[in-house]
């Protein structure tokens, strides 16, 4: 048999040669027609020759083609003939004498396999060139190039299209099915066609209804070679259905109950996108409590009043139609209760306890897992018996939802979600199943083949369950084909023999499950076409000596020809050595020589003809720089001369140019520029600088570089290299070997620039491309004066070096590398290091060792002699020989140590005698358990153990350790819920005794002891148990001091969390102080039931600090210390104070800074950033104390915003036990910006922070208003605090504070408001200012008027007296009957005492009263000192009911206009 190679149509410099087939080729390809062939494949099953040595050793012959007349060796002869006698049918003969055939009739079962094996054994398609002119003149079978996608959904407002485009020659043609009948598109007219192309279009421009179109399309495209099929395109037409109208009554539910809302949203294609918002489109805060489930409903895990304050509408967008519909809005009724009850968790969805789910392969799995509880339950995930995949898992919907992209078959098994709160736990297992719809494991490639060639069409494809394959020709049925005796159906697999011209045809492959189906096209073609060249005939090649260098001959021809090359017109085919041949036709010359310079022609050959091409190749001398200019010094106004003298090719033409600071020069009336030197007149200051010259041809360059420094006249020249800048030294150039021997060569390089830095050192390099290619190693140093070397060798190492200048700057780049040198081979001097031997079961043990790198393995074929026995045992050596670095001796006794030996060879010789290391074959788990195990009780939190030791030989093994697995069995207090996690205690393995600690006081225990070795753990001793005593309690919980006013202080804490015992009460200790001065301690004692005191403050001014512990009978357990809050006109701090570190330390104890939430600062005051929180459902607020700002106007306090307002002050911090030592607040570990403190006004605001970075670090104050207006003010680091002005009042402001030299070190976002230009106290009116400066100037305008009333009585003034003043007031009258003054009368009048005519002016009216009638009969009288004492009583006559009814001592009006 023989196999084609696959042409190279385009050579492409560079392209890597195909790797030479092996054994694996023998179950997979395509055989061509035996003529004169050797059965490499029948050889090989016969034992006689293997595919993959044959075809290396046959080199490009046995790759491509073995048909040129090659001469069979007698044993193959004798094997052919074997062949032929067992097998049933005789070998036929071809043109030119015997040749092996398959038979015609069907060979016995045992032997089909093999025959098809080989039948299949050298598959590859021919590969058409990509020049146009093949293309064109090739004939093909169709291929579909562009389909729609098989669930095709298209928007019901544009025009359908469903595409189809395919290629082949002759340009195809194209017909449609609709739902497996014709479609007949010149009927329709709004259906058409694309010109050439199958896609249709259908237009309702001129009207029609889309969904009239739905259905399954299939496309044929059809030449005179075959027919192909596209997929069977599903249309459908997108629909967005309204939402159905509902009246929804109010959803009433308990506070703390569950509660679903469920969207149904209308069925839509595809299905719409849901989401929640308000009615006014508001969106829906979702978190741990309140999410949307991927159903679409939204839920409630516990209803919170809260949850009153926004109605709640389910959205659908839509994607095709863009549009989003709305449902009508649930409104919440929440029934408040006076607690809500805590409760476990239950599961909202999905229900019960387990639940399963089908998902496809490649797809997304989601799983979902919904709860309810009071407080909000977490969610977890877990997967039984292994670990969820981390790298596809992700966690979605607050944990609420698990999703695993890209789903594999080992993804299925068991998952459960555990939701859990403070109150208990539930789970629920979810069965996840893994089916698949039909994946490709092997697609249907087009085959192309010459005449009487064989070859295969494999379709393998894989599913859950398994799919079925389906075959047709053309479009129908395999079945119903015409019969083809050169095709033969296997399963998955059509096998063509002797193919011809008329067995063109294309095959599709459907295979398909329940799940979905692939279809495939693949078309036969048969060409038959002589040799041609793709390439200009006669080219020629220039090339420099001792480059590499590549000769293309793109070829094609079908049967794959064969190419060789030839050189001068000699008869020795190129390949080997300095050449090597790539299968795509190019031939490769690693280095140029002078010898190599001629004519080389390539030459394609195949059964149908030949066809050659020549390419002359010429070799050139490199261009070298020989004089290179040298750095000057020259004074200002003298003539400089740089040289540059160049060898280079004579058939080339030379260029040499120049630069000036790796800028071209420009050569003006003061250069002038010759063949080897530059000359520069009158040189001035602007001519310093670096000069190159460059020397090129067409092929190559040179480079050299020189630095011209220019002085003034008085200068005098001194060391221009100390004023000079400095860089890295250039790399060194021109590498060469001389001196060429067996252990030793020397090499030679030409410096690179200094840059201004003597050289002080080169690196010489080397590499090797048979262990490591393309890895770099240190070879030597040698000093900075040299420039040639001896290098010593390791024996057969293919070195290859390269050079690397130092300076006190630094190294210059790597040199180019030199050319390869080999040195001759050796036997190995040493031997592998680090040989172990350690068991990796029970019954084996693995030699491993370190493998000998390329300068160690001095010969070809480095290999390993393993040798090892048994230890202390006069057994012979065993032995093996590895290629690799490990080895494993099997059926071993258990742990029996063993002597190793490992010894280097290659095909020159072993290395020397190996030295001896003991390895140990593997372990096997202990037999026995430790024995009489024996406990005893030290305190409530540790006991000793004792035991007896196992014996030796029942280990099996290396003794690691006795471990001991203890846990918690339950608690002697009842109700109390236990972790059962078990725990281990390990002991050294000579030791008898140990002691366990840290145990739970007043618990019950279980203990087991086990023996553990390298293996693992042996069996598990007798288990013990035993029960801890009482111990003390740990630190309450939650310890809180609150300060409602300053009278009281009202503390608060919870249980401690682990008692350890029966608790019998709690003890407070409270001592006043007021800066460094102490009060005396008080103790106070409360029964176990108690977490609450409420204390009376002994004066305002005094805090308190607080220590509580909790007790037994034991003693008092840990103690925990808060202090109560800070007054808030305790200090107010200025420019040149921190007054936030001091918050921040006895807010937090020296909480760490970096870590800040957001902080929100109101009105005037200054908040540190913390980490208070508060719960709506205990009502709780949590401020932090608070600095009362610089403004001197105002005093106000801050808090963090909370969910419930309060008056109280109130601090909850970490509890801090009496163990604990407070450290003052230290700075991070990186560097970092914090404590960020504000202190705003209503137009500007001070700004202070704290930091770690370097002195001199320069900061920019970023703020950004409700605006988005962003403004930046840099500051210096020294300044402290910072004032932003031109601030608005009222408005919200967020602020940070970075490094300006770096960016990314940044101060975490703070939020604060500037006050309101007009402050709205809420104080006590009677005590505000403004209030009682009003009173007093109504008092004082009071005064006067009566003063003014007397002064007008004492000169005789008339006033006008009622006539009836006399008379008594009756009891028919009630408005006067108490005798009080009415000032107003029942239709609402004015005042009286003052009115305005009608031409504006102010008319003064008489004055219906006189004192006098306070001063008649008796009953009124002025004092001595004037005032007026008596009752006042008026009597309205019936009269004067429309006239003057008030006094005008009662109007201030009147009294002005009296004073006139």
């Amino acid at each position: 048999m023989r196999r084609l190679a696959a042409s190279g149509a385009a050579g492409a410099a560079g392209a890597a040669a195909a790797p030479a087939a092996d054994s694996t080729d023998c179950a997979q390809g395509r055989s061509p027609r035996p003529r004169r062939l050797i059965d490499l494949c029948a050889l090989w099953d016969t034992g006689v020759s293997s595919p993959a040595a044959g075809w290396k050793r046959a080199s490009g012959i046995a790759r491509r083609r073995l048909n040129e007349a090659e001469t069979l060796s007698s044993v193959q002869e004798a094997q052919l003939e074997r062949l032929e006698a067992a097998r049933p049918g005789r070998l036929g003969s071809g043109e030119r004498g015997p040749v092996l055939r398959m038979a015609r009739q069907p060979p016995p079962p045992s032997v089909h396999a093999a025959i098809l094996l080989c039948l299949l054994s050298l598959s590859g398609a021919i590969e058409i060139p990509m020049d146009p002119s093949i293309q064109n003149e090739l004939s093909q079978p169709p291929t579909i190039t562009k389909q729609s996608v098989k669930d095709h959904i298209v928007d019901p407002r544009d025009n359908i299209l469903i595409e189809c485009e395919a290629k082949g020659n002759p340009a195809p043609s194209f017909h449609w099915t609709r739902n497996s009948r014709f479609f007949n598109i010149a009927k329709d007219p709004r259906v058409s066609m694309r010109r050439k192309s199958g896609t249709l279009v259908i237009d309702f421009r001129s009207g029609g209804r889309p969904e009239e179109y739905e259905g399954e399309y299939q496309c044929f495209a059809r030449n005179k070679f075959g027919t192909a099929l596209s997929n069977r395109i599903r249309l459908q037409v997108s629909k967005s259905p309204l939402w159905p109208k509902e009246n929804l009554d109010p959803v009433v539910v308990q506070e703390g109950a569950p509660l679903t809302l469920q969207c149904n949203p209308p069925p839509g294609l595809p299905s719409p996108v849901i989401f929640w918002m308000s009615s006014s489109m508001e969106p829906i805060t979702q978190d741990k409590r309140v999410s949307q489930g991927h159903n679409g409903d939204l839920y409630f895990s516990n209803v919170m009043l809260q949850d009153m304050q926004t109605d709640y509408s389910c959205n659908a967008r839509f994607h095709f139609t863009h549009t989003i519909q709305q449902k009508n809005a649930f409104t919440l009724k929440v029934l408040t209760t006076r607690g809500v009850a805590e409760r476990t968790p239950s599961f909202m969805y999905p229900q019960g306890t387990a639940s399963s789910q089908m998902v496809l392969r490649g797809m997304d799995l989601l799983l979902e897992c919904i709860a309810s509880g009071v407080p909000t339950p977490d969610i977890a995930w877990y997967k039984k018996g292994g670990d969820l995949p981390s790298d596809k898992a992700k966690f979605e919907n607050f944990n609420k939802a698990l999703r695993i992209t890209n789903v594999s078959e080992e993804d299925s098994g068991e998952y459960f979600c555990l939701a859990s709160n403070k109150m208990g736990s539930i789970r629920h297992t979810i069965s996840v199943r893994v089916k698949a719809a039909p994946y490709w494991l092997d697609e249907p490639k087009n085959l192309i083949l010459a005449p009487g060639e064989d070859g295969r069409l494999v379709c393998r494809a894989n599913g859950n369950p398994k799919p079925t394959v389906q075959w047709m020709v053309n479009g129908e049925p395999l079945q119903s084909a015409p019969p083809n005796p050169n095709r033969e159906v296997a399963g998955d697999t059509i096998i063509f023999r002797d193919t011809q011209i008329s067995s063109r045809a294309v095959y599709q492959c459907n295979t398909s499950n329940e799940h979905g189906y692939l279809l495939a096209n693949a078309f036969v073609s048969v060409l038959d076409v002589p040799p041609r060249m793709l390439s200009p005939r006669n080219q020629l090649i220039r090339v420099i000596l001792y480059n590499r260098t590549r000769l293309d001959c793109p070829f094609f021809g079908s049967p794959i020809p064969t190419l060789r090359w030839f050189k001068n017109g000699q008869g020795s085919n190129l390949d080997g050595g300095n050449y090597h041949v790539y299968e795509n036709g190019s031939l490769e010359i690693k280095m140029i020589r002078k010898e190599d310079q001629g004519i080389y022609t390539c030459v394609a050959t195949n059964i149908l003809g030949k066809a050659e091409n020549q390419v002359r190749l010429e070799v050139k001398d490199p261009t070298r720089i020989y004089r290179m200019p040298e750095d000057q010094v020259a004074k200002r106004g003298t003539t400089v001369q740089l040289e540059c003298r160049v060898k280079h090719d004579p058939s080339l033409k030379l260029t040499v140019s120049w630069l000036k600071d790796d800028e071209p020069l420009y050569i003006g009336n003061r250069m002038k520029k010759e063949d080897d030197s530059l000359t520069i007149f009158g040189v001035a200051e602007r001519d310093q600088g670096s000069y190159t010259c460059v020397a090129s041809t067409e092929l190559d360059q040179d480079l050299a570089k020189a630095y011209l420094t220019v002085l003034a006249d008085q200068a005098t020249p001194t060391n221009r290299l100390a004023a000079l800048p400095k860089g890295r030294p250039d790399r060194p150039r021109d590498l060469e070997l001389t001196d060429l021997a067996e252990r030793s060569v020397r090499l030679t390089w030409i410096p690179g620039d200094d840059n201004n830095s003597p050289i002080t050192d080169y690196v010489v390099q080397f590499e090797e491309d048979q262990f490591q290619p393309g890895v770099w190693h240190d070879h030597s140093k040698f000093p900075g004066s040299v420039n040639s070397a001896i290098l010593q060798l390791s024996p057969y190492v293919n070195y290859q070096f390269r050079v690397i200048a130092i300076n006190e700057v630094g190294s210059s780049h790597p040199s180019l590398p030199s050319e390869r040198y080999r040195t001759s081979g050796a036997p190995p001097e040493s031997n592998p290091a680090d040989v172990k031997g350690e068991g990796t079961r029970k019954n084996n043990m693995e030699i491993t060792w370190t493998p000998m790198n390329a300068t160690s393995a001095f010969g070809p074929n480095l290999r390993y002699i393993v040798k090892w026995r048994r230890r202390e045992t006069r057994e012979t050596w065993n032995n093996a020989t590895v290629w690799g670095s490990r080895y494993v001796v099997g059926q071993t006794p258990v742990y029996v140590p063993y002597e190793i030996r490992v010894q280097a060879e290659n095909d020159f010789g072993k290395g020397p005698e190996p030295d001896t290391v003991i390895g140990y074959s593997g372990e096997d788990y202990p037999r026995a358990a430790p024995t009489d195990v024996k406990i005893r009780v030290l305190n409530s939190t540790a006991i000793s153990l004792q035991w007896n030791r196992v014996y030796p030989d029942t280990v099996q093994g290396q003794l690691r350790e006795y471990r001991a697995y203890y846990w918690r069995e339950s608690s002697l207090l009842k109700n109390l819920w236990v972790s059962q996690k078990r725990q281990q205690a390990s002991f050294p393995g000579d030791r008898p005794r140990g002691v366990v600690s840290r145990l739970f006081p007043y618990s019950n225990y279980k203990l087991e002891m086990v023996v553990v070795n390298g293996r693992g753990d042996g069996p598990r001793s007798e288990t013990k148990e035993f029960t801890t005593p009482e111990g003390v309690p740990s630190a309450p919980r939650r310890f809180r001091v609150r300060q409602p006013n300053l009278e009281t202080i009202n503390l608060e804490w919870d249980h401690p969390e682990h008692p350890n015992g029966i608790l019998i009460g709690y003890t407070l200790k409270y001592v006043a102080f007021n800066g460094t001065k102490l009060g005396k301690q008080i103790v106070e004692n409360f029964s176990p039931n108690q977490t609450k005191f409420t204390m009376q403050r002994a004066d305002p001014v005094s805090r308190y600090r607080f220590t509580l512990s909790a007790r037994t009978q034991v003693g008092s357990g840990e103690a925990v210390t808060e202090e109560s809050p800070a007054p808030p006109n305790e200090a107010t701090p200025t420019a040149g104070t921190v007054p936030a570190a001091e918050v921040m330390d006895m807010a937090w104890d020296n909480a760490a800074p970096p870590t800040l939430p957001l902080t929100t600062v109101s009105v005037t005051g200054v908040v540190s950033s913390t980490d208070a929180t508060a719960t709506a459902a205990t009502t709780e607020a949590t401020t932090v104390p608070t600095i009362p700002s610089v403004a001197p106007t105002t005093m106000a306090t801050t808090t963090v915003a909370t969910t419930t307002t309060t008056a109280a002050t109130t601090m909850e911090r970490p509890p801090t036990t009496t163990s604990e030592t407070k450290m003052p607040e230290s700075a991070p570990d990186r560097q970092s910006i914090w404590n960020v403190t504000v202190l705003p006004n209503s137009k500007w605001a001070n700004i202070t922070w704290r930091h770690n970075l370097g002195p001199g670090t320069a900061f920019v104050v970023e703020y950004i208003d409700s605006n988005h207006t962003k403004k930046t003010v840099p500051v210096k680091s020294q300044v402290q605090p910072v004032q932003l002005t031109d601030l608005y009042p009222g408005m919200t402001y967020t602020l940070r504070v970075y490094s300006r030299d770096k960016e990314g070190i940044s101060s975490t976002v703070i939020t604060f408001m500037t006050s309101t230009a007009y402050t709205n106290n809420q104080a006590d009116i009677a005590t505000q200012g403004w209030f009682i400066g009003l009173m007093c100037a109504i008092a004082l305008l009071v005064l006067i008027l009566l003063i003014v009333c007397f002064i007008k009585r004492s000169r005789g003034g008339k006033y006008p007296v009622r006539e009836k003043k006399d008379v008594p007031l009756g009891p028919e009258d009630p408005k006067e009957e108490d005798g009080s003054f009415d000032y107003s009368d029942e239709d609402n009048k004015p005042l009286q005492g003052s009115q305005t005519s009608l031409d504006g002016t102010i008319k003064q009216q008489e004055s219906d009263d006189s004192l006098v009638d306070y001063g008649e009969g008796g009953e009124g009288q002025f004092n001595e000192d004037g005032s007026f004492i008596g009752q006042y009583t008026v009597k309205k006559d019936k009269e004067e009911t429309e006239g003057n009814e008030s006094s005008e001592a009662t109007s201030p009006v009147n009294a002005i206009y009296s004073l006139a």
